[in-house]
């Protein structure tokens, strides 16, 4: 289902709360051995408190264990962290930093772009073109493995919903799983961000747990909590939203509300509320 989606990319503000590096040890669950040597990457810990800090950084608050910040902002110590990435579409006005034919082009040959954003959508049609566009954004998942993060989020999975004559769910799960493989190989786990249509394909996308804008408005929690054992960051912007996902989900997902800017602590339109 498609519906409003946060403001990304905001200025980050200093400051990060001073925890002791233990306290992490104890909030992740901890990698696993596949029986082969290999490390699966550490997961959050299912119920956490959550806070959502797109629009910047700000000291987490009192009760919050996982951290999701864009991927200009350090990790904040302590927490859990996962890594905001705008995967799927290019960021206002950053057309030219892509190879024009990766960016997804009509009928007539103009760039695509999702109007709600002024963003110009990437081409997934192909499997070469896919991982062209898998190999730049795994560059910045690295970065964000370098920096400390436990995790990524990439944004716009549900980009394919939005051009349906152009792109297909099997273009969308086909690039996630790319992206998946290069985070996995980073020591990263890897979010599904909304698409609940998508959830029950976590196995083909490789995909480890969900961050879950509105479910609670759109009643579809549950989809994300079953597909991934409860492993559920979930980020309401109404009232209405914010008690609908604790009056069925409190004991089992993540949950806070936000203002749709997703703005720092201190600002005007600052919201924050958990159940």
């Amino acid at each position: 289902m498609t519906r409003v989606r946060t403001r990304r990319a905001g200025a980050a503000l200093a400051g990060a709360a001073v925890v002791a590096a233990a306290l992490l040890a104890a909030l992740v669950v901890a990698p696993r051995d596949d029986g082969d040597g290999a490390r699966e990457p550490a997961l959050p810990p299912p119920g956490a408190g959550v806070d959502y800090q797109l629009g910047g950084a700000y000291d987490p608050p009192p009760g919050v264990e996982v951290v999701i910040r864009d991927r200009g902002d350090a990790p904040a110590p302590g927490a859990y962290n996962v890594c905001y990435v705008n995967a799927f579409q290019a960021q206002p006005g950053a057309e030219d930093r892509w190879d024009p034919d990766l960016l997804l082009r009509d009928a007539a040959g103009e760039v695509v772009y999702d109007e709600d954003w002024g963003e110009a959508v990437l081409d997934l049609r192909t499997a070469g073109k896919r991982e062209r566009i898998a190999a730049k954004v795994g560059r910045w998942i690295d970065g964000c493995a370098e920096r400390g993060y436990q995790a990524v989020e990439p944004d716009n999975l549900d980009t394919y919903t939005r051009f349906p004559r152009l792109l297909t769910a099997g273009h969308a799960r086909a690039y996630a799983a790319l992206l998946a493989d290069r985070a996995h190989d980073r020591g990263l786990a890897v979010a599904q961000k909304n698409t609940a249509e998508l959830a029950p394909d976590r196995a083909r996308t490789g995909l480890d747990f969900a961050v879950a804008e509105e479910c609670g408005e759109y009643d579809e929690c549950a989809a994300y909590a079953t597909a991934f054992d409860d492993r559920v960051l979930v980020v309401e912007y109404t009232p209405g939203g914010l008690a609908a996902a604790c009056g069925q989900w409190a004991d089992r997902l993540s949950i806070v509300r936000r203002d749709r800017a997703v703005s720092p602590e201190g600002a005007a339109d600052y919201v924050r509320e958990t159940c």
